[in-house]
């Protein structure tokens, strides 16, 4: 079912039109610019840095996003929650999006105390029980972080009404961890406390009331008793669940990324003990790559027909990757470009990356507009309505690009949207001359999408959320009806 046409109200955030990225930083009351696509609906979310959106469709045919926010600054800790008039911690929010021209909250989670990645609840999976087989098979339950110090589930069948199930606390960190809502089984990025670095705790949480352990994991040199240097910490993963029967780990997010790929079975049911032997027991490859740039994203694009080698019946498909570095310096200092890589991994032990691609710095002047500016993460969706054609890059101050894939050895941009600062964006500052120079930028920080084709993003620097849809060539490359 589609929806009308929607009419947005507010002008700053009407612009349909395509317009270059502008030459000098936006400011308040600038419209947004953009390139085959239009905002469809805003929600402001209170004024809360957002890292990642999770929508789901449920069995009853509404759809919600769930917003994980990162922790406020200790100057303002907390925002004024408008359901209840409470003041309260950055937590997770819940917005009913069934009409996406007018998302609704329907509550708001208080997180952890802490600024940043240390507070609030960045992180958040949702599954239905249904397909578990266990418990109320109309049940819908949210995973996510509690800052930095523990993961929960909460049952949110009544979106109104969540409710807490399980705790599991005395961790050192958290991060992006990953839950398989085929079978239950969650990969908890967690630092733990015997552990020399931040690695994966896995559960059958498919009983959430009673997750089971299974086994901890990370790169040879994490576990307890390791010895040398510390390989970099685990910052995410996919799983392809059961039929695909892989999981592939992303390591470093600015320098040192490494991207693992791991038979999923031998994860499971292999030798549990964390030795070196073991650890290295389920992987099938492992790309390093240059120490310049991470792997915070590691995203699988599945077997795809290569135009180019069309005419090579036996080398015309190829199983292709894409990684996305994570960009964490502000107007482009100190630190290398962070990209998307596209890496060819039909040899499984010997994966290596085919092609690149970049926002062009010129094309709006972004290191000078503030903030940051480089890759962050893709959308993590496998639904087939984007799925090996589109790819859709949050990249800070440059908004949201989006990529046609369906050559991933030449990968070109079709599609952008860089949404317009408000009175709520923050401003990010950097050190010169020991003084803080501060602008006002967006920072679209995450993008997910549904499979009606809409697009969300959130902003880290408390803008909001955007619903968008694409338009023009973009839209005939997803093979959506015209508009």
């Amino acid at each position: 079912m589609r929806y009308r046409k929607p009419v947005i109200i507010i002008a700053s955030l009407l612009a349909l039109v395509s317009a270059p990225a502008m030459a000098q930083s936006p400011k308040v009351g600038d419209p947004p610019e953009a390139r085959n696509m239009r905002l469809v609906g805003f929600d402001d979310l209170q004024a809360r840095s957002s890292y990642q959106p999770t929508i789901h469709h449920r069995a009853d045919g509404r759809y919600f996003a769930y917003i994980g926010h990162h922790g406020a600054n200790n100057d303002n800790p907390k925002r004024l929650n408008r359901l209840n008039g409470q003041l309260e911690l950055n937590g997770t929010s819940i917005i009913d999006v069934t009409d996406p021209a007018h998302p609704k909250l329907m509550a708001h989670i208080p997180g952890d105390e802490g600024e940043a990645e240390a507070g609030g609840s960045s992180f958040v999976r949702v599954c239905d029980a249904r397909t578990w087989g266990k418990g109320d098979p109309n049940a819908v339950y949210m995973l996510r972080a509690f800052g930095k110090q523990g993961h929960e589930v909460w049952n949110v069948t009544d979106p109104q009404k969540p409710a807490l199930v399980w705790r599991h606390m005395g961790l050192k960190d958290t991060h992006k961890s990953g839950w398989e809502c085929e079978t239950g089984i969650a990969y908890l990025v967690s630092g733990m406390p015997d552990w020399r670095a931040r690695g994966i705790e896995i559960y059958d949480i498919s009983d959430p009331k009673n997750p089971a352990k299974i086994r901890d994991f990370g790169l040879v040199g994490q576990q307890p008793g390791g010895t040398g240097e510390i390989p970099m910490v685990i910052h995410g993963m996919i799983s392809t669940e059961t039929k695909g029967n892989r999981v592939y780990f992303g390591y470093g997010t600015n320098r040192g990324g490494i991207m693992q790929i791991v038979d999923r079975e031998k994860l499971l049911k292999g030798p549990k003990e964390p030795t070196p032997e073991n650890l290295l027991y389920p992987q099938i490859g492992r790309l390093d790559m240059t120490p310049l740039v991470g792997a915070h994203t590691t995203y699988p694009l599945g077997k795809m027909k290569i135009p180019e080698f069309a005419k090579m019946a036996e080398q015309s498909e190829r199983d292709m990757m894409m990684i996305v570095n994570e960009t964490s310096a502000n107007e482009c200092s100190r630190q290398a470009r962070q990209m998307v890589w596209f890496a060819d991994v039909t040899v499984e032990n010997k994966p290596m990356v085919v092609s690149n691609w970049t926002v062009p710095e010129a094309s709006g002047n972004f290191c000078q507009r503030g903030g940051r500016f480089g890759a962050h993460s893709s959308h993590e969706s496998l639904d087939p309505i984007y799925r090996q054609k589109l790819a859709f890059i949050s990249w800070f101050n440059a908004g949201l690009r989006v990529l046609d894939i369906r050559d991933p050895f030449q990968p070109k941009e079709v599609a952008y949207f860089i949404p317009s600062i408000t009175e709520a964006t923050e401003k990010r500052c950097l050190k010169v001359d020991g003084q803080d120079r501060c602008k006002t930028a967006i920072q679209t920080n995450n993008a997910e999408v549904d499979d009606r084709g809409y697009i969300y993003i959130v902003d880290r620097a408390s803008t909001g959320m955007h619903i968008l849809e694409l338009t023009g060539d973009a839209r005939a490359v997803a093979g959506l009806p015209p508009l």
